[in-house]
């Protein structure tokens, strides 16, 4: 299944597709250059706090976005 992110609170789907975060990554290194690049957005969208879950297995997480 891939590597994917979950957010706390979890934000709408429409917010979650325009953010890009309902993208499911093939490599953990992948997933967490997204972050790196995607967690302004998603902070300010509303979420506190991301998990990275590898399949149904919490990779680890969760992790605070607040500055």
């Amino acid at each position: 299944m891939g590597y994917y992110w979950v957010t706390t609170p979890e934000l709408t789907e429409e917010v979650a597709t325009r953010l890009g975060l309902l993208v499911t990554f093939e490599e953990q290194s992948t997933a967490e250059a997204w972050l790196t690049s995607s967690y302004a957005e998603l902070a300010e969208a509303g979420a506190h706090e991301v998990s990275l879950y590898e399949s149904d297995r919490l990779v680890y997480g969760p992790m605070s976005l607040d500055a």
